[in-house]
């Protein structure tokens, strides 16, 4: 059937309008941040390398600094979801840090890797939003199975043997996230948190959201097909296109 002229034009120019306003929208940013006034670990190339990779297949732009003056309320408008990627020690000064809660109470993202956890002890806010500060670790790469759990129930997925430097925290998480993977202990030596040893989690905080991975200190780990999949599925759910972490 044809369309009368006025209502193919109103068509045409109402495709046109939509491709025009799709086209000047600003692609969605995050931004990674990887200082280091502790331990630098010598995986921080690889592991930006490899956001900025997944972020790409996403549609996002992925920014790296390392310079922490870039945590302030004019810049952080900027960007969906902040990534501290192997940060380690005291990264922030207080304007900056308020800077970064802003962020988040407005409703921004946090995605934290590996040594994220081993950063910023004398800032109480930062460890409610990581979820849980580094203890310590058995010396070397531990090689163990992560077992994924949804809502506490292990999932169907089958466990993943990896190997990499494995964290023990100051405290279980569990009570105030939602984890969604464990280490299994018995694989290894040195593990300090008993039968339950969460690894990644994520959990809705102050208006944000925010997502960890203890995994993330081997080269090689950023190869990994299922160590890419769980990055890509944390960032998809601090930047909100998904509701699944």
């Amino acid at each position: 059937m044809r369309l009368p002229i006025p209502t193919l034009l109103i068509a045409l120019l109402s495709l046109v309008f939509c491709l025009d306003t799709a086209a000047t929208q600003p692609q969605p940013r995050v931004l990674v941040f990887t200082k280091t006034t502790g331990w630098r670990h010598d995986s921080i190339p690889t592991a930006i390398a490899a956001l900025q990779r997944l972020g790409a297949q996403e549609g996002l732009a992925v920014d790296h600094t390392e310079d922490a003056g870039d945590f302030n309320d004019k810049n952080l408008q900027r960007y969906r979801a902040v990534i501290f990627a192997n940060t380690t020690g005291d990264v922030l000064d207080a304007n900056q840090q308020a800077a970064m809660e802003s962020f988040v109470r407005a409703g921004g993202g946090y995605l934290g890797v590996h040594s994220a956890a081993d950063t910023e002890y004398d800032w109480p806010w930062y460890g409610q939003l990581v979820g849980a500060w580094f203890k310590s670790h058995p010396p070397g790469l531990q090689t163990t199975k992560v077992v994924f759990e949804h809502e506490g129930i292990p999932t169907a997925v089958p466990a993943w043997t990896v190997t990499d430097e494995i964290y023990n925290y100051r405290s279980n998480p569990r009570s105030t996230v939602q984890v969604t993977a464990t280490v299994d202990e018995r694989d290894y030596q040195g593990g300090t948190m008993g039968a339950d040893h969460p690894i990644a989690w994520c959990h809705s905080y102050e208006g944000g959201r925010a997502w960890y991975t203890g995994l993330g200190h081997e080269i090689k780990l950023y190869a990994d097909p299922q160590f890419e999949a769980q990055l890509k599925r944390g960032l998809r759910y601090v930047v909100r296109f998904s509701d699944e972490c």
